[in-house]
């Protein structure tokens, strides 16, 4: 009979294994069980407060082209949109208390990655919505040093949304 230790939630664990030739099916299993039972976090949602749900909700639709999605209230307060890998952004009309306008900092920013940087500021144009970099030069391109490029705009409420081309 084996005696063999194993780290489970940072605690050793003493296990006996009578056959083995089971041992690494029986260290496969018990780490499948670990990883699923202490996975990692993942992001569900974004909630962002909006002054006017519907000019918000065109402007994630129309110009960032983001999937809209069902959304569970059904009160004309709410609209959800698909950002990727099963997440969501919602975005919430308050009806109950007059518009406060949030504290905005470009620090403080959504980020969403387009295959075609180039072709959203050509849509940007269009529809004479102005960008910038992050020094806050209008109608420049940031380049991080990693090469990634990166512009910045203002949804209706103000909110600052870097757009950037590390699509994967």
């Amino acid at each position: 009979m084996n005696l063999f230790r194993i780290c489970i939630y940072g605690k050793f664990m003493w296990f006996t294994n009578p056959k083995p030739m089971k041992t690494p099916l029986l260290l496969i299993l018990i780490l499948l069980f670990s990883m699923n039972a202490y996975s990692q976090t993942q992001i569900n949602h974004i909630a962002v407060y909006v002054e006017d749900l519907k000019k918000s909700a065109d402007f994630y639709r129309s110009v960032l082209g983001l999937e809209e999605i069902e959304e569970p209230f059904k009160d004309n307060l709410h609209a959800w949109f698909s950002i990727g890998t099963g997440a969501s952004l919602h975005l919430i009309e308050d009806d109950k208390n007059p518009w406060v306008q949030p504290t905005i900092n470009k620090i403080n920013h959504l980020c969403f990655s387009m295959k075609d940087l180039d072709g959203f500021i050509e849509k940007l144009g269009k529809a004479n919505i102005p960008f910038e970099d992050w020094p806050g030069e209008v109608g420049s391109i940031n380049v991080r040093p990693d090469g990634i490029r990166q512009i910045y705009v203002r949804d209706p409420d103000g909110y600052w949304l870097e757009i950037n081309d590390d699509f994967h």
